[in-house]
């Protein structure tokens, strides 16, 4: 257990890798680590200690990651290898060499999932949930049935017949549907058709049933009554299949009217190429033939599945009426000093500085702080950034008020938020309709950064009042996402943050900016600087140490400073939900760094990092940051994002004292790195107390937000044990 406790523990003993570590080999490929991340989530899906129906989600989401990852990161390397290019990426691998690894694992990723699946449903039946197939249906059952598909599912289907007059249809990205192999009976003509499964019914229909839940699904009914959408013919063979299309989108550089360009992109993405086919085991071999021909797509590119077909699906089956299989329910906090000022958020940010950890503090208070602004006739400008957020967002609710009331406001749409666009091409028209200044940013750069300014009068003056947070402005997500929210009427940041919005919307590059650094301009530049002034601090005899967290780590010079600082005695401890490309604990190469990953009940998201500065972690004198940007190429390089050094004592003893703390001291939800780029789960016995910083943040009070409560009740690490 105490090699995952970092906060505690010893660094390990370091491994010795037989390779040759001064070249590529000393990075670990990035799509085989992703890979990595999502085989940690799957085993969520088969930990005892998560209730029934969240493992079911953690198999459901795991598919869900993995459709996706095809659709973009798999898409993208295909293009590669089909444009010729074998450039290999940090660690030496060419795209196709890439494409090879990734097909092998995702392929067992796949069949474990189905095995998993199988698991789930055994202990799922046994709760009094039953996923059926036709075989187990009685006579009521099957009379209930054909009510449901005459009622609710005939009228979608659009059933088709595939030969020459009826070309094989377009299917989009996602598309699932069944391939019928028909025999007319008068004549034993044969027929092939194809059904393509309705996306807007239930993937799987309730059938009734007292004190047990039964569900089957849809694409069995529809097997049932083929005689239906087919009459005069009987079914002589059948499959399933689900497909995947390149969705990645390409715009033109040099676009007019972006919005316009992205709309046009958004429809060419449903007719991108197809990158993977999932098909029924055992298929008839004409069908085979005939889809794969008609897809044009290889054997390589075909995944027979033995079992369910849209393992994401299952989602649907994560039922509210049996709390008993669930998480505990849990309700985000009200932060104290909130109350205290009778839910006034500028008279509470006035009085000190204050930080959110969400989940675990509502993020109602951000959709406060902005609809406050909206009523408050002494707010003159509200500026804003919106990457993803949600279809009937409070957050863009109350920019169109404050627009329609007469307030400046101006908001930066990030029209290139991976399959968000066209919710934020809505978002903006809407806006605009409102009187809102609506603006993109830049062509080559997605703005990333999560920044909300409030400009209100105050006598004769104006306060600049600012939000800076390390996730995006979604209500929705910010019930499972842990993120940080730092509110401050600090002139100095209200001024970094004017400035930040100058150069969004005038192209104007910021200078003289005080606690904040932007990506891709300084903020690179700027960590490897502190990584090395570690190492110089290490060098000179004094403490040298960095905690850092974020959901990735592959950045080749930023892994190469933290090499360098390791060589030179800086202790390294990292929390890396995902993706890493650095090898930890690795001899002549990065002994003194260990790496962890945190993956439970709340997805890690907030991205932090903290400079020992010359004393020993945890300490006053530390410089701590906040930040909306992983340590990635595409972040630091390619994006617009911040970095906020926190100067306020309480929220700085709250992020390292309380938030990296706990996430270094977790045992219950980590998994360690191992310089071969593996990750082992750290080993429970049962009955044994494990720190879950998930239930500690959940069952404890946050520093910053406590006002009048005051801090001396906020412990230290502990919280209840089962």
């Amino acid at each position: 257990m105490m090699e995952a406790d970092f906060l505690e523990g010893p660094f390990p003993a370091p491994m010795t890798l037989d390779m040759d570590l001064t070249g590529p080999n000393r990075f670990v490929n990035r799509e085989l680590s992703w890979l990595g991340f999502n085989w940690r989530v799957l085993e969520e899906a088969e930990n005892p200690r998560v209730p029934l129906l969240e493992r079911l989600r953690f198999l459901s989401i795991s598919a869900t990651n993995l459709d996706e990852f095809f659709t973009v990161r798999v898409a993208g390397l295909k293009e590669l290898v089909h444009e010729g290019n074998a450039n290999p990426s940090i660690d030496g691998l060419t795209p196709a060499q890439q494409l090879e690894l990734i097909n092998a694992d995702a392929r067992k990723l796949m069949a474990r999932q189905q095995e998993v699946l199988k698991a789930l449903r055994a202990e799922m039946a046994e709760a009094g949930i039953s996923i059926l197939a036709s075989d187990d249906l009685g006579q009521e059952d099957v009379v209930f049935l054909e009510n449901v598909f005459l009622d609710r599912v005939f009228p979608v289907l659009s059933p088709l017949a595939i030969d020459p007059a009826h070309p094989f249809p377009f299917l989009p990205n996602e598309g699932f549907a069944l391939a019928l192999q028909l025999e007319r009976v008068k004549d034993k003509k044969p027929l092939f058709a194809l059904l393509p499964v309705p996306a807007q019914i239930d993937r799987f229909v309730r059938l009734p049933g007292e004190g047990e839940i039964r569900v089957l699904p849809l694409e069995e009914l529809l097997l049932l009554y083929v005689s239906r959408l087919y009459p005069g013919h009987k079914m002589k063979g059948s499959c399933a299949f689900k497909l995947l299309r390149d969705s990645d989108l390409e715009v033109e550089d040099e676009a007019e009217d972006l919005v316009r360009e992205f709309e046009t992109a958004l429809k060419r993405r449903r007719r991108g190429e197809v990158v993977r086919l999932k098909m029924s085991a055992n298929a008839p071999k004409a069908l085979t033939k005939l889809i794969m021909q008609e897809l044009r797509v290889t054997g390589d590119e075909v995944v027979e599945v033995e079992g369910l077909i849209g393992v994401a699906d299952l989602k649907e089956l994560v039922l509210d009426e049996r709390p008993d299989l669930l998480w505990p329910s849990f309700s985000p906090r009200v932060p104290e000093r909130v109350q205290d000022f009778e839910g006034d958020m500028f008279a509470a940010i006035r009085n000190k500085d204050l930080l959110l950890h969400h989940p675990y503090e509502t993020f109602d208070m951000v959709v406060r702080f902005l609809r406050q602004a909206a009523r408050d006739p002494d707010v003159v400008a509200i500026k804003q950034t919106l990457y993803r957020t949600s279809n009937r967002s409070p957050i863009v609710e109350a920019l169109c008020e404050a627009a329609e009331d007469g307030k400046s406001v101006t908001a930066l749409v990030e029209l290139k938020a991976r399959f968000d666009e066209a919710a934020n091409i809505r978002q903006s028209r809407r806006l605009e309709r409102s009187g809102a200044h609506v603006v993109y940013g830049f062509i080559n750069y997605k703005t990333h950064a999560k920044i909300s300014t409030v400009v209100r009068r105050e006598g004769d003056k104006l306060v600049t009042y600012t939000h800076f947070g390390t996730g995006n402005y979604h209500p929705i997500t910010a019930k499972i996402y842990t993120d940080l929210s730092f509110f401050t009427c600090d002139a100095d940041l209200g001024r970094d943050a004017t400035k930040v919005f100058n150069y969004l919307s005038g192209y104007a590059q910021p200078e003289g900016l005080q606690n904040l650094a932007i990506a891709p301009s300084m903020m690179k530049k700027n960590l490897i600087e502190m990584i090395e002034h570690e190492a110089e601090n290490a060098r000179a005899g004094k403490p040298g140490a960095i905690w850092a967290k974020m959901n990735s780590l592959i950045e080749k010079d930023v892994i190469d400073a933290l090499y360098s600082a390791s060589q030179a005695g800086v202790k390294i401890s990292l929390v890396v939900r995902g993706i890493c490309g650095l090898r930890p604990g690795v001899v002549g190469l990065s002994e003194n760094i260990r790496v962890k990953s945190v993956v439970g009940r709340f997805l890690e998201h907030s991205r932090i990092v903290c400079f020992a500065n010359g004393k020993n972690l945890p300490s006053k004198k530390a410089r701590v940051f906040i930040s909306s940007a992983d340590w990635m190429s595409r972040n630091l390089n390619r994006r617009v994002e911040t970095l906020i050094e926190i100067n306020n004592a309480t929220v700085k003893a709250q992020i390292i004292s309380q938030i990296m703390a706990a996430n270094l001291h977790d045992v219950a939800q980590s998994w360690v790195m191992i310089g071969d780029g593996s990750f082992k789960r750290a080993d429970v016995p049962d009955g044994s107390f494990a720190f879950n910083c998930h239930r500690f943040f959940m069952e404890n009070p946050s520093l910053s937000g406590r006002g009048s409560a005051g801090a001396a009740d906020v412990p230290r690490l502990t919280h209840t044990d089962d």
